[in-house]
């Protein structure tokens, strides 16, 4: 079986009003649907939530759990919180640019433009803690096909070692000129 795509990604949110205005107000998605119930469909949990959907673009959807009856969130402690993201492909590099500047004029902090050889990308904080990442593709088709040759041999000398295989190393030396 191969998926045809990802029908959702769903996070927890402290507050679903307040995610839904985030992301409509500084990233232009659109609030799609909202489910709301006090019993949790496929468990039978008595657990009230409201499980909102926003239009990530391209039919991709993003959706949220506000659970009020649960802990406070947190996040995985063990993990550095540039780890965990959720990366968003942007059409243009002024696109990448000129979301930065928007999202600086609200207050929001922002690292990047950060230069990844094959895309160049932003990365901030939502009001629920979760990192996000703005990413236009800039590779080259030759670059590709380099990576798509090596991957393998990489994956398996990182198996074997844990340290970073020397393969695609022309990533951040300076010396690939596409």
């Amino acid at each position: 079986m191969l998926a045809q795509k990802i029908h959702h990604v769903a996070y927890r949110c402290k507050d679903a009003k307040e995610t839904v205005q985030w992301y409509e107000k500084h990233l232009g998605m659109k609030f799609v649907l909202a489910i709301a119930e006090n019993e949790v469909p496929s468990t039978k949990a008595p657990d009230p939530y409201m499980h909102i959907f926003m239009d990530a673009g391209d039919g991709n959807i993003l959706a949220f759990f506000e659970l009020p009856n649960q802990k406070p969130m947190g996040r995985d402690e063990n993990t550095p919180a540039w780890v965990q993201h959720l990366a968003l492909k942007v059409k243009s590099y002024d696109d990448l640019v000129n979301t930065k500047a928007k999202l600086e004029a609200a207050g929001i902090e922002v690292v990047g433009p950060t230069d990844h050889t094959i895309f160049k990308s932003i990365y901030f904080f939502d009001p629920n803690g979760h990192r996000l990442e703005l990413a236009w593709d800039c590779g080259t088709p030759k670059m590709m096909q380099m990576l798509d040759d090596v991957k393998w041999d990489m994956l398996e000398e990182w198996s074997q070692t844990k340290r970073a295989p020397r393969q695609a190393a022309w990533m951040h030396d300076g010396s690939m000129s596409a």
